[in-house]
């Protein structure tokens, strides 16, 4: 269910930003950026600092990696408007888009890291079972990852859990191509904040 505060509950001067962005940039302002201007206290504020730290905050996983992540809890819960942005941002960070194509088909036998294997299967379980074991940690520590790599990876696949439900529970709006392209971009040079 899309609520109509998605459309119209923001102050004048968040709407004249947001026209701006769509004058400026020739597409609207994605539903997921618009999500923050409404009570940002609440959640717009506090959400863009744990993202952009998750996604941008010192880690051993580069950037790509962690959009790749993204992408993957994206696919696992089912989000198509975040599948689609953050595959985008993914194979721009990454300089390939086939093997953001390759990891979100087949994961198994993507040209990728066993770490980052590992922990793509670990976020798959997270978020597709919401349980792990001890031994599913271990599995990832056996591949390479360090233990830090694992809790950098666990931030990411929090903060996609949440916005994939914001997403889809409101029903965001899906983008054109161009749309999604132009938010990657917006996301490599700025981040989340």
């Amino acid at each position: 269910m899309r609520p109509d505060v998605l459309n119209s509950g923001y102050p004048l001067s968040a709407r004249v930003l947001f026209g701006m962005i769509r004058m400026f940039t020739r597409q609207p302002l994605p539903d997921a950026a618009k999500i923050n201007f409404y009570r940002p206290d609440f959640y717009g504020d506090p959400m863009k600092r744990l993202t952009h730290a998750a996604m941008r905050g010192p880690s051993s996983w580069s950037v790509g990696e962690r959009e790749l992540m993204a992408a993957y809890v994206s696919r696992t819960n089912g989000s198509v408007f975040c599948v689609g942005a953050h595959t985008a941002t993914a194979a721009g960070a990454l300089g390939t888009q086939a093997v953001v194509d390759q990891t979100l088909h087949d994961l198994e036998t993507a040209p990728i890291s066993e770490p980052l294997r590992a922990t793509l299967r670990l976020l798959g379980r997270v978020t597709g079972q919401s349980t792990i074991t001890p031994d599913d940690i271990r599995d990832v520590l056996r591949a390479g990852a360090s233990a830090e790599q694992v809790k950098d990876a666990l931030a990411v696949c929090f903060a996609f859990n949440v916005i994939n439900r914001l997403a889809d529970a409101f029903d965001y709006a899906r983008l054109t191509p161009e749309g999604y392209a132009g938010g990657a971009r917006y996301l490599l040079k700025r981040g989340y904040q």
